[in-house]
């Protein structure tokens, strides 16, 4: 299942953490049919409480490397199969969680839609939709998913 760290604001992007920084690894994914791209809206709210549409991602695994814990994520909090086309890349960034600076980084791909209704996505989705990827890059609530959104549409249009 998937965790969204807290709740808490991504700050800006960053390289790597300090020494004894607590680390968090989580891996997701753009999934896209066409011209649109699958957006979620998690049942955990953002750090001021409000709604937040964001991308499928979570926590990998122990065991699971970051491309399977995509295909999971997407699988479980989307409802549908997808097939995973490339790397998008990696956000980072720190967050705060009981006092303690936590250093994140999640790893995005590209995913290609193949099956699978949106309605059977996990009870940690409040809803899950298709919406133009040119919309969604607007709408994401963080900026590092934004930024996968753009490279997922810089991937799939040619000359962007």
């Amino acid at each position: 299942m998937s965790s969204r760290g807290g709740g808490a604001k991504p700050r800006k992007s960053v390289r790597g953490g300090r020494r004894g920084d607590e680390q968090e690894r989580s891996a997701g994914g753009v999934v896209v049919r066409g011209d649109e791209a699958i957006v979620i809206v998690p049942t955990r709210r953002g750090a001021q409480g409000q709604k937040v549409l964001a991308l499928p991602k979570g926590h990998v695994d122990p065991g699971e490397t970051p491309d399977q814990t995509a295909l999971r994520e997407v699988r479980e909090e989307t409802g549908v199969e997808a097939e995973m086309v490339e790397k998008l890349g990696d956000v980072r960034y720190f967050y705060q969680r009981s006092g303690k600076r936590i250093f994140k980084r999640v790893t995005f791909y590209l995913f290609s839609y193949r099956s699978g209704s949106l309605e059977d996505h996990d009870d940690e989705v409040e809803e899950a939709r298709w919406m133009p990827l040119e919309d969604a890059i607007e709408a994401l609530s963080y900026d590092g998913e934004r930024e996968m959104a753009e490279r997922a549409l810089s991937a799939i249009v040619p000359d962007r």
